[in-house]
């Protein structure tokens, strides 16, 4: 198995070469326009990660999980499992590391780290991914792509929690 990432190379450069193409012209072509496109989306990844740092420091998210209480209780949702539902929209890392948390916590095979585990894998990290694609390409104007977004990341929320009510708990 240790020769597969050098044959795909070695297979990269030779389909180059049949095609004509200067591999290696391409390849440092390539890594300038991403260094390019790093330097152009830095200042929105920082602006997110300040963004989410000040959410956590603030005490904003307790607050958030204090408003939502009797909601996430009649719903049946694990108090342990809401830091996640909210952070994970925002951050992929702070909710990674609050997945981690839970399962530490309440173990893989609770309910919590189990509904954790489906929403760590079912939503997306919406304010992160929206920042940078459309920061990377200059587009001020969302339009619709938050308020999809945002439905999408209920509906897998939803989801999660109907999976583990109907087949797991």
């Amino acid at each position: 198995m240790n020769f597969i990432i050098p044959l795909i190379i070695l297979l990269i450069l030779a389909h180059g070469y049949i095609k004509g193409v200067k591999v290696y012209d391409a390849f440092i072509e390539g890594a300038k326009d991403g260094l390019l496109i790093t330097v152009k989306i830095l200042p929105y990844i920082a602006a997110m990660l300040l963004a989410v740092g000040m959410l956590r420091s603030s005490g904003g998210l307790d607050f958030m999980l204090y408003v939502l209480r009797p909601l996430t209780n009649a719903a049946g949702i694990p108090e342990e499992v809401m830091p996640l539902i909210i952070m994970k929209p925002l951050s992929g890392s702070g909710a990674l590391g609050i997945l981690a948390d839970i399962l530490k916590r309440s173990g893989a095979d609770s309910h919590a780290g189990v509904l954790a585990s489906i929403i760590m894998s079912s939503t997306e990290t919406i304010f992160y991914t929206i920042t940078v694609y459309f920061g990377s390409i200059g587009i001020k104007n969302i339009r619709h792509t938050l308020a999809a977004a945002v439905i999408a990341d209920i509906a897998g929320v939803a989801a999660a929690i109907l999976v583990c009510r109907l087949f797991l708990f």
